[in-house]
């Protein structure tokens, strides 16, 4: 596996696995209506501004990963590989390229993402509800994981 600087091309690709992994993030808070595609999202919630990375296999792209200086913002793994180490590899590479990344919230429920940080080193430090950034009219709670800087 090869993680790397996303490219104009792998769009598709992100589209594709960030659409199928977002409908299960959501299923597992209970929130399955809130969905929006990558299309959408994308824009709504500024993916581009964050620096974004991809893991990839025979140039097929299998996750992706946003974050900036302290925050990991996106991570989405193809729903297939998931179990196989592609989020792991992400995280591990962003958390390289950023090392002083400390924060990152995951939707209640969603415990495989919350257990994947916890192996990096990040707390639940509280339990937050708010609006869904991207999609205003659903209310969710997020746990806010830290990290000590």
């Amino acid at each position: 596996m090869n993680v790397r600087q996303y490219r104009d091309s792998d769009w598709e690709y992100i589209c594709d696995i960030h659409d199928r992994a977002r409908k299960n993030e959501l299923f597992l808070a209970g929130l399955e209506e809130a969905f929006i595609p990558l299309e959408v999202a994308a824009e709504k919630e500024g993916l581009f501004e964050y620096s974004v990375i991809v893991a990839e296999n025979e140039e097929k792209v299998f996750g992706f990963c946003a974050f900036n200086d302290e925050e990991l913002a996106w991570l989405y793994v193809d729903p297939d590989k998931s179990g196989k180490g592609v989020g792991t590899e992400l995280v591990k590479t962003a958390l390289e390229q950023k090392p002083e990344i400390y924060y990152i919230e995951v939707l209640c429920g969603n415990e495989p993402a919350k257990c994947l940080y916890e192996k990096f080193g990040f707390k639940v430090k509280k339990t937050a509800t708010g609006k869904m950034p991207g999609n205003e009219k659903f209310e969710v709670s997020a746990y806010c994981m830290e990290k000590e800087k």
